[in-house]
């Protein structure tokens, strides 16, 4: 009986395991290299995490908290949360890795989750949203809506955008990924082209609790890609005209006869 106990307090303390579970490779640990002042420390994140929810199960990886990749389990594939990342989502030699990782977290949660079942909190604070460009705004050409969740805990939400209160479609996956602290943000995108009179909005639902966060964006401090233009063409062609005078005026005042 003591024994079974003992084997249940370790269990608990493999508590953080059922949310974050960091790839590990079983090699020898090195010891901490020393860096120049001129160099600095980068941290690439791989994190998967299972839950009594949707989704189930999930993967993400990071650079300096800047998410690369999730993976997409039902494709088996990694998928880029930018376009300039694609090039690096190809690498599959680590698959078996990644599914022993995912069967290790699933079968935790069914084995360990009942027995923390009430132990453990189901929500930790409130989602919170922001709504950014991806590019410089510019009215007429093509751009792109951020919908930004942070203090995102536990990873179970749902996002959808809006555009004059009207829901709207063929918006991409929601990227998921894990941070510092136990915690999780998530990234949302629209491709769009601003008008002046846009009004957009994100709508984040916290799953566990059907808390709603919404952010709304509309244009600011832009100029109409023609207007701007026009007045660099305006400023240019003004600058070109007044060059001349000064240059008309030097020349005349130098070809002025000198007098006593």
């Amino acid at each position: 009986m003591g024994h079974e106990q003992n084997q249940g307090a370790a269990l608990l303390q493999m508590l953080p395991l059922l949310w974050l579970l960091p790839h590990s490779w079983a090699v020898p640990e090195a010891p901490t290299p020393m860096w120049p002042d001129d160099l600095q420390n980068h941290t690439f994140l791989h994190t998967v995490y299972c839950q009594d929810g949707s989704p189930s199960v999930g993967l993400s990886e990071a650079y300096d908290e800047d998410q690369l990749f999730f993976f997409d389990f039902s494709q088996n594939t990694r998928v880029p949360r930018l376009p300039e990342f694609a090039d690096w989502a190809q690498e599959q030699g680590d698959a078996p890795a990644i599914l022993f990782d995912k069967e290790f977290c699933e079968w935790m949660i069914q084995q360990i989750g009942p027995k923390l079942d009430g132990k453990i909190p189901v929500s930790r604070g409130f989602p919170i949203a922001e709504v950014f460009t991806l590019k410089p705004l510019e009215f007429g050409k093509p751009n792109t809506l951020v919908c930004f969740v942070s203090n995102l805990f536990p990873p179970m939400l749902t996002v959808n955008w809006q555009h004059h209160s009207v829901p709207v479609e063929g918006f991409g996956p929601t990227f998921v990924s894990a941070v510092d602290g136990l915690s999780f943000q998530a990234f949302s995108y629209l491709n769009f082209t601003p008008e002046p009179s846009d009004i957009f909005s994100c709508i984040v639902t916290h799953e566990i609790d059907r808390y709603t966060a919404i952010a709304y964006w509309v244009p600011r401090n832009a100029l109409p890609s023609d207007l701007l233009e026009n007045v660099l063409c305006g400023v240019a062609f003004g600058l070109g005209v007044l060059g001349i005078i000064v240059g008309i005026v030097l020349i005349i005042y130098f070809r002025k006869p000198c007098s006593d």
